[in-house]
């Protein structure tokens, strides 16, 4: 995923690299699966579990022994688009739909599951903090709720986003990146496409994932995740 601030060393012959990638893939498929788990439940009301059943993989830009996932495709923006340096998120904007939050950190916990944003909190989004940032090269991850047991949430209206529209991603480093939609699509959490969604990239991408389809009282979750492709422009 996003170089290791170590001095880069020499770049190995191509097939050496296909097979790197290979195995790569292969290794970050299988840790992908092992980490499939459903989020907090709904207390037995219709409540988001707020974020996707898999773990994204970490990144080399924040782990130290620099593994990094495999690389995806580039999205329609072109591979030299630009990028920014690694910074964490402050505040996600999206005009649209009345967007105005603050981010928190997630992290994978004990169990090996994404911990998902606080549960009561209407007006918060999370960040998955050990992968990619939004605005640098990569795939940056960030999940939040459609609604909680007492109301609707911050991406209650996420659905409504259209191919070219605008949000934006405030940085700590005093920075703004904007991103522009290329698309959004709803997949059953039973077969969520992990490498899809979180495949790295040689440009800067965000994913906004929330809960979507219908409520499962049995399993206290909704059906399927909600997750709108974006990429820095």
């Amino acid at each position: 995923m996003a170089a290791s601030p170590d001095s880069p060393a020499e770049p190995a012959p191509a097939p050496k690299r296909r097979r790197l990638r290979t195995a790569v893939t292969a290794a970050w498929i299988a840790a992908a699966l092992l980490l499939t788990a459903h989020l907090v439940g709904g207390r037995g009301t219709s409540y988001d579990a707020g974020g996707p059943p898999h773990a994204p993989p970490a990144t080399a830009s924040a782990v130290p022994d620099g593994s990094s996932a495999p690389a995806a495709r580039p999205s329609a923006a072109s591979e030299g688009a630009a990028h920014l340096p690694r910074s964490e998120p402050v505040r996600l904007l999206i005009p649209k739909i009345a967007v105005d939050a603050p981010f928190t950190d997630l992290a994978i916990g004990r169990s090996g599951q994404l911990d998902p944003p606080p549960p009561d909190d209407t007006n918060l989004v999370g960040w998955y903090a050990k992968g990619h940032s939004p605005g640098e090269p990569g795939t940056a991850i960030i999940a939040g709720h459609v609604d909680t047991t007492t109301s609707p949430a911050v991406f209650a209206r996420l659905g409504e986003l259209k191919k070219g529209d605008r949000f934006h991603v405030n940085r700590a480093d005093g920075s703004r990146a904007t991103f522009v939609v290329d698309h959004k699509e709803s997949f059953r959490k039973d077969a969520f496409p992990s490498e899809r969604v979180y495949g790295d990239t040689p440009d800067a991408q965000v994913r906004l994932i929330t809960c979507a389809g219908t409520y499962d009282r049995r399993a206290r979750d909704y059906t399927e995740n909600l997750v709108v492709f974006a990429h820095l422009v």
